[in-house]
């Protein structure tokens, strides 16, 4: 198997689930991990497991985010893995539900996926190295009833990953987005007994991760789909 070609990984939106076992196959392959939230006492267990650094950041203030990103330079060094795993749902019906609400589904799911990305790419623009992650979800690319702002947010996700892709890919950095087409398996979401393997398994979801940031860029990925074996298209 090829060593993924990268030293150092940003985390942003990290949590239980995918992010979780992404980073901690990022650190069984030797990267150093950095882990960044809102709440990061949450992350006390992951990052004593992964021997990552942790970070206090809301992700939809600019400047919260610069501060993030020099934080890592300072503590991690630049890093040249940066996975957006943020995302705020915000369930009502389209009549009524509050649009300050919605502003703020929007500013954490799309607009702060675009300031980590800006940052991301001001540090691997020079060097002409990197990957960028996004996680997309099933409502990246179908909307469904009462979830108008959380498919707002995940289209214009979707959007900078193809726009920001085409702009960064000539310039050496690999801008990846994933669609999760399913529900991603938890402690609090279980298979059913009657139907095994019905949900994404976040590990199997990282290793998608990590096989796509091995990829030669002569084979790039722009955007990968994944969705259990029982899932409908």
């Amino acid at each position: 198997m090829a060593d993924i070609p990268y030293r150092i990984a940003l985390i942003v939106g990290a949590g239980p689930g995918i992010s979780a076992s992404v980073a901690r196959g990022l650190a069984a392959a030797g990267l150093k991990v950095g882990l960044a939230a809102r709440n990061i006492e949450k992350l006390a267990p992951l990052a004593a497991e992964t021997g990552a650094q942790t970070f206090a950041v809301d992700a939809s203030d600019p400047a919260a985010v610069a501060r993030l990103f020099a934080e890592a330079d300072r503590w991690l060094g630049e890093p040249d893995i940066v996975l957006y795993n943020a995302s705020a749902r915000a369930p009502g019906s389209v009549a009524e539900i509050d649009p300050e609400t919605v502003r703020k589904a929007v500013e954490i799911s799309a607009f702060g996926a675009f300031l980590v990305v800006q940052q991301a790419a001001r540090r691997m623009i020079p060097h002409e190295h990197g990957a960028i992650l996004l996680t997309g979800a099933s409502a990246s690319v179908k909307g469904y009833p009462l979830s108008a702002a959380f498919a707002m947010g995940k289209f214009a996700l979707r959007g900078l990953a193809q726009s920001t892709a085409r702009e960064l890919g000539p310039k050496g950095i690999h801008v990846a987005h994933f669609v999760i087409d399913g529900g991603v398996r938890s402690a609090r979401r279980p298979d059913p007994n009657d139907r095994p393997d019905s949900t994404l398994d976040p590990d199997g979801i990282a290793q998608t991760y990590l096989e796509t940031l091995r990829q030669p860029r002569s084979a790039w990925s722009l955007e990968v789909e994944l969705r259990p074996w029982v899932e409908k298209f």
